[in-house]
């Protein structure tokens, strides 16, 4: 098949592939996880049953894709932050302010409590907090170097303290109170 042939087939399967993610997504946001059917979704998509059974056996393995996406953005995003100018500290503290904000930005989305626990039992989920833990690692790490995180505790032990502190995120009702959390956990990182 001529390479052009090929480039189209793929591009409308990756348009299809995100289609089905956000259709069950979608679904599952009205119903509930337990309500959704492989149907449903096949209707939402605008595809035929055949056709959705050939990307995905079932419901669990689509919202395992979507969650996938999400986070594989996320990460992407936060790399994103690393790379802007600005000294390592002020990439530090707009990668904090980043990863805070997605949390507070996810949990507006209402997810219940069953689906979240489905979508974190993943191995996938544990290579994105390496990841992540690493990311957060090396950034930590070129700030204390540059003596503007205190190095008289373990990079590691920053990180995570720098984990937990922002899940908090999640809870906090605006924009403006993400940032004081932010301030606040980069209070704590500072060189005596």
């Amino acid at each position: 098949m001529p390479k052009l042939w090929n480039e189209t087939i793929e591009a409308h399967r990756r348009t299809v592939h995100d289609a089905i993610l956000d259709a069950t997504v979608e679904l599952v946001r009205e119903r509930g996880l337990l309500a959704v059917t492989m149907s449903q979704i096949a209707e939402k998509t605008g595809i035929g049953r055949a056709t959705l059974y050939k990307y995905f056996p079932d419901v669990e393995t689509i919202l395992m894709a979507w969650h996938g996406r999400m986070v594989a953005g996320h990460l992407a995003h936060l790399a994103q932050v690393n790379e802007d100018e600005g000294d390592a500290g002020q990439r530090l503290g707009a990668m904090l302010e980043t990863y805070a904000l997605m949390h507070q930005r996810m949990a507006g989305h209402g997810f219940a409590p069953d689906l979240v626990a489905l979508l974190h039992r993943s191995e996938d989920v544990g290579h994105a907090q390496h990841r992540l833990h690493a990311m957060l690692r090396e950034a930590l790490a070129e700030a204390a170097r540059a003596g503007q995180v205190r190095d008289d505790v373990p990079v590691d032990e920053l990180v995570t303290f720098c984990l937990h502190a922002l899940r908090a995120a999640a809870a906090l009702p605006s924009e403006a109170a993400v940032q004081r959390l932010v301030a606040l956990t980069l209070s704590g990182l500072r060189a005596g």
